[in-house]
C-alpha cells in the first residue's frame, strides 16, 4: 500500500471545502484513507500520529494545502487528477453566487454594503487578525470565526475593539445571535429580554434554546471565543459584552456562561455584571457551583438549563416551571433492568460544552470517567485509541476531525466511533447531544438513530443489551424542528431528555443504581 502526501504550496481554502474533497477523494478506487488539510502544525502532528510520513509533511507551512492518502500504487495519480477537478469545479462556482460575483475582499465588500455594521471573518489564522484589524479600523463589529490567530494578535485586536466600542468576539467565534439573526451554529429562538455573553457555543445554544422552550425569549447572544476568559486576555470581550448589554433597552436580565475562566478573571466578570445594575445569572461549565450574591443581584447557576430557568424567573416569564421534574424511581428502576450489573458508559458528544456540563453533572455524582474534556490527570483520555471504563468523549476535538466534517456538521463520525466503543462487550449505557440549528447536518436524529440501531445488534449478538439516551438542543423553529428530532430518536428507541442536565443525570442515576 501507498502512503503518500502531496503538499501545494499558498493555497488556502475553507474547512467546508477541505472536508468535501476529502470526502471526495476517500471515494476515489483503489484509495484506502484520504485527508485534506491546511499546513497547521497541529494539522500535520495529528497526520503523522495517523501514520503519514514526517519528513513529506514538514514541507507544509500554515497555508499550504496538503493531501495525504494511502491507497494502491496508482492512487497518488488518480487522487491528483480528482483533487484537480475538484478544484477547478469549485473556482467556477465560486465565481458567481445566485447571479451575484462575490467580493474578493473586505473593501469591496463594504463598497456593496456600505450599511453593513458587522463583519463575519473566515480567512486563515496568519490573515485573519489583519482583516479583523481592518474591519475595527473601518468602524465595524468583528465575528472572527477563524481559528489559529495567536494569543497576542487576539488580546491587541480586543484592545483596539474595546477602545472603539466595538464587538471584537473570536476567534474560533462559532455561535451569535445579533438583533434576531442567527450566525455559526446557532438557533432560532424567539426574541425577548434575556441577553446572554458566552465564551462557549454550544453553551449559548443550549442555554437560548432552554429560554425559548421555557417561554422566555433572547435580546441578544455575543460570542466571545473560548480564549476570552483566559488569563491572557482578562475577559476583555466578555466584560465589554456586559457593558453593551446593560445599556440595551431590551434586556432586562444578562447571563454569563464559559468553561472555568481565570479565577482572578472570574472575578472581574462577576464584578462587571454587578455593574451593569441588571439581573445577572451566571454558570461556569465544570467548575464547582458556588452560592449566590443576592447583595450585587447576580445568582450561579448548576448547569445550563438551570442558568436558563434562574433568568426566565427574574425575566418574569409567566407559568414557568423552574425546576426539573424530580427523578421517577419506578422510571429509573425499568431502565436499570435492561442493563447488565456494572455496565460502562459510553458519552459521544458533538458539542464541547455540552460533553464538558455532562462530565461535571456524571462527576459530582461520584462517577469516575475518562474523557478528553479533561485537562489533566489520570482520567485524562489523549489519542484515539479505546479506553475502558466509563467514557465521555467530545468529538468536535481535533484528534477526531482533522480532514473530516465537525460531527455537527456530519454526524456519521459519532456512529463510526460508537462502533468501535461498541467492540468492548461490557459498554451498556450510552449517552448523547443532539445538536441542531443553522449550519448543523438536516437530519442528525435520524443518523444517531441509525448508529444506536447497529450499536443494538452488535450487543444482542453477543447476548446484551444497550439503553440510549439523548437529549436535543434546539427548536421547533429551527430547520431541523425540534420535536420531529426528538420523535425520530424514540422511534428509535432512544431515550429522549428534555436538556443536556437530564440526560446526564439520568445516565448517573442508572449507574448509581446497576453499581
Amino acid at each position: 500500500m501507498a502512503v503518500f502526501v502531496l503538499v501545494h504550496q499558498d493555497s488556502y481554502h475553507d474547512s467546508v471545502l477541505l472536508m468535501r474533497l476529502s470526502e471526495a477523494l476517500r471515494g476515489v478506487p483503489g484509495v484506502e484513507d484520504a485527508v485534506v488539510a491546511m499546513g497547521t502544525p497541529q494539522n500535520r502532528a495529528l497526520l503523522e500520529a495517523q501514520g503519514y510520513p514526517a519528513a513529506e509533511l514538514e514541507r507544509a507551512g500554515p497555508n499550504d494545502l496538503v493531501i495525504a492518502a494511502k491507497g494502491g500504487p496508482g492512487a497518488p495519480r488518480a487522487v491528483e487528477a480528482e483533487l484537480a477537478r475538484r478544484l477547478a469545479a469549485d473556482s467556477g462556482a465560486a465565481g458567481e453566487a445566485g447571479g451575484e460575483v462575490r467580493p474578493a475582499s473586505l473593501a469591496a465588500a463594504l463598497e456593496s454594503h456600505p450599511e453593513a455594521n458587522l463583519v463575519l471573518i473566515s480567512v486563515p489564522g496568519v490573515h485573519a487578525a489583519r482583516e479583523a484589524r481592518r474591519a475595527l479600523r473601518l468602524g465595524r463589529h468583528v465575528m472572527l470565526f477563524s481559528d489559529n490567530v495567536s494569543l497576542e494578535d487576539e488580546v491587541d485586536l480586543k484592545r483596539e475593539a474595546a477602545a472603539r466600542g466595538l464587538l471584537m468576539m473570536g476567534p474560533d467565534c462559532g455561535t451569535a445571535i445579533l438583533d434576531g439573526l442567527p450566525l455559526g451554529f446557532a438557533n432560532a429562538v424567539r426574541r425577548g429580554a434575556i441577553g446572554i455573553v458566552g465564551a462557549a457555543g454550544t453553551g449559548i445554544q443550549e442555554i437560548s434554546c432552554c429560554i425559548h422552550r421555557l417561554g422566555g425569549g433572547v435580546s441578544q447572544a455575543i460570542g466571545t471565543g473560548g480564549r476570552d476568559l483566559s488569563e491572557a486576555v482578562g475577559g476583555l470581550m466578555m466584560r465589554l459584552g456586559i457593558e453593551a448589554l446593560a445599556v440595551h433597552a431590551d434586556t432586562r436580565v444578562i447571563v454569563v456562561v464559559s468553561k472555568p475562566p481565570a479565577p482572578a478573571v472570574a472575578e472581574q466578570v462577576v464584578a462587571a455584571l454587578a455593574a451593569a445594575a441588571k439581573p445577572g445569572v451566571v454558570h461556569f461549565v465544570g467548575a464547582a457551583p458556588r452560592a449566590g450574591d443576592p447583595v450585587r443581584g447576580i445568582e450561579f447557576a448548576d448547569s445550563l438549563a438551570g442558568a436558563a430557568e434562574a433568568a426566565c424567573r427574574l425575566a418574569g416569564v409567566p407559568d414557568l416551571a423552574s425546576a426539573a421534574p424530580a427523578a421517577d424511581p419506578a422510571r429509573i428502576a425499568a431502565l436499570a433492568a435492561r442493563l447488565a450489573p456494572g455496565a460502562a458508559l459510553r458519552g459521544l458528544f458533538c458539542g464541547g460544552t455540552t460533553g464538558q456540563e455532562a462530565l461535571a453533572l456524571l462527576t459530582r455524582a461520584g462517577l469516575e470517567v475518562r474523557s478528553n474534556l479533561h485537562q489533566k490527570g489520570p482520567l485524562r483520555v489523549e489519542g484515539v485509541a479505546p479506553v475502558p471504563g466509563h467514557v465521555l468523549l467530545d468529538l468536535g476535538d481535533d484528534v477526531f476531525t482533522v480532514g473530516r466534517p465537525h460531527p455537527m456538521i456530519e454526524p456519521g463520525l459519532r456512529n463510526e466511533r460508537l462502533a468501535v466503543e461498541m467492540r468492548d462487550p461490557g459498554v451498556g449505557l450510552l449517552l448523547f447531544d443532539c445538536v441542531l440549528g443553522y449550519g448543523a447536518h438536516p437530519d442528525p436524529a435520524g443518523v444517531l438513530a441509525a448508529g444506536v440501531e447497529e450499536a443494538r445488534a452488535a450487543a444482542r449478538a453477543r447476548g446484551g443489551e444497550v439503553v440510549a439516551i439523548a437529549s436535543v438542543t434546539g427548536t421547533p423553529s429551527d430547520p431541523q424542528d425540534s420535536d420531529a428530532q426528538s420523535r425520530r430518536l424514540e422511534a428509535g428507541g432512544i431515550v429522549v431528555e428534555r436538556d443536556n442536565r437530564s440526560a446526564a443525570t439520568l445516565a448517573a442515576a442508572l449507574l448509581a443504581r446497576i453499581g
